[in-house]
């Protein structure tokens, strides 16, 4: 043993303490404002479904026309693989969960749709009818994970009908069971912080009038304007936004045409890849970094429909699309059509299972502390067991592989993945 060093100091202890009560309003703030991820699933998508035509059956129908159209457009693994340029070795894996998923639980997040998709004529019956079949598809497991709805915005024209049909529907799953655990509500076309703080009052008062726990409604901001990222005096207005929602606010979705369109982008050049695009969903996933809400990219409004041709060439298109969202950590998006699940799952499934060993392998080194070809940061282990969480979740991975090359139980990749703020520990909740 050497000769211990001797440690001097030469400020009194009054010094960390006055440093530490003049930072005390910043630790509220920082510990208020980014809690950090809420350590609960993201659907993979979201779903939209018109509230005129949605039913009982609409999920276990997406699923089919799904199946069906790999049935037509690939009836096995390696033309899949050809069509979308797959590697050999996840060709079969890949496929067979794809096909798994589909029969088993082929929407994560369902919206039923009382904006822009929605064309009925009794928008009180429809949202009386959507809280009915909700409310009873919970009950019975045959729900999607998350269900709710996207309702009219805050804007002067459709407001009343917004605040109405968000009423309704609330309402009628206050009379058929209670508020599920998996509702989602989608504001969209925002504008102002004002309209999200709108939208929070109304929130608030239905709690109150059926002795809610406050807070107990969430909803996601769909940022579709040039307001909702630059506002008039020049800061960035989704940022403010999230802060309007007063805690409640759960997602950012880009709205790619409607967003598109109001910069002007002509109909040809409106999609998710678009540098407009880019530069939207940037402001987006840094005003939200560290808030608890997440990020979900938009749509393809290509459809896989038609001939054998037409649909490969949509679906390579829609898997392109897919897979540089992932890249970028945009871990949602949009499908619009049945025929978009097969290439949502195959990128999906494919991004997290090509990545598993390697991802794994730096994780298990971490907590060895051993070295090896890359050495991790805590944050860095905090993005590794996030990313395999995430393929848990929507079943690209298997809890018994993930456990036989991390050697972490899935409580432990929690802990990792949602560390306590100022430290990285496997026991960290």
């Amino acid at each position: 043993m050497g000769q211990q060093e001797k440690v001097s100091t030469s400020l009194a202890g009054a010094v960390a303490e006055d440093i530490s009560a003049s930072l005390a309003p910043v630790d509220a703030e920082l510990a208020r404002r980014y809690p950090g991820d809420p350590g609960t699933r993201q659907p993979v998508h979201t779903v939209y479904v018109p509230g005129d035509a949605y039913d009982a059956g609409t999920i276990r129908s997406w699923g089919d026309q799904a199946l069906a159209a790999l049935d037509e457009h690939a009836p096995d693994a390696a033309t899949l693989a050809r069509v979308l340029g797959l590697p050999a070795d996840l060709a079969e894996p890949v496929y067979t969960r794809v096909r798994a998923k589909l029969e088993r639980e082929p929407v994560e997040d369902l919206r039923v749709d009382f904006e822009d998709g929605y064309h009925g004529r009794d928008e009180d019956a429809d949202a009386a009818r959507a809280a009915r079949l909700v409310s009873e598809a919970y009950a019975g497991g045959t729900a999607a994970p998350y269900t709710g709805i996207r309702m009219k915005c805050m804007e002067a024209a459709v407001r009343d009908r917004g605040i109405r049909t968000t009423d309704v529907f609330l309402t009628g799953l206050t009379e058929h069971g209670g508020l599920p655990g998996g509702l989602v509500l989608t504001l969209p076309k925002v504008t102002y912080p004002e309209q999200v703080t709108a939208f929070v009052r109304l929130l608030e008062a239905f709690e109150k009038t059926h002795g809610l726990d406050a807070g107990r409604i969430g909803f996601e901001i769909q940022i579709e304007t040039s307001q909702a990222i630059l506002a008039a005096d020049g800061t960035a207005t989704v940022a403010r936004m999230i802060g309007a929602a007063e805690g409640r606010a759960t997602g950012l979705h880009y709205g790619t045409f409607d967003y598109s369109a109001c910069l002007g982008v002509s109909a040809a050049h409106q999609a998710s890849d678009h540098p407009a695009a880019d530069h939207a969903k940037a402001i987006m996933q840094v005003a939200a970094a560290g808030t608890g809400v997440r990020v979900s990219d938009g749509s393809t409004n290509v459809l896989p429909v038609g001939g054998t041709e037409r649909v490969h060439e949509a679906w390579r298109l829609h898997y392109g699309l897919t897979r540089r969202a992932l890249a970028r950590a945009y871990y949602q998006g949009w499908d619009m059509h049945p025929g978009h699940l097969p290439t949502r799952y195959a990128a999906v499934f494919a991004f997290y299972r090509e990545g598993m060993e390697a991802a794994a392998a730096r994780l298990a080194a971490y907590v060895a502390r051993t070295e090896g070809d890359i050495m991790d940061e805590p944050a860095t282990a905090k993005a590794l067991s996030g990313y395999l969480l995430r393929g848990l979740d929507c079943g690209a991975l298997d809890d018994a592989e993930v456990a036989g090359l991390t050697g972490l139980t899935r409580a432990e990749l929690d802990a990792f993945a949602r560390p306590r703020r100022g430290g990285l520990t496997a026991t960290a909740r």
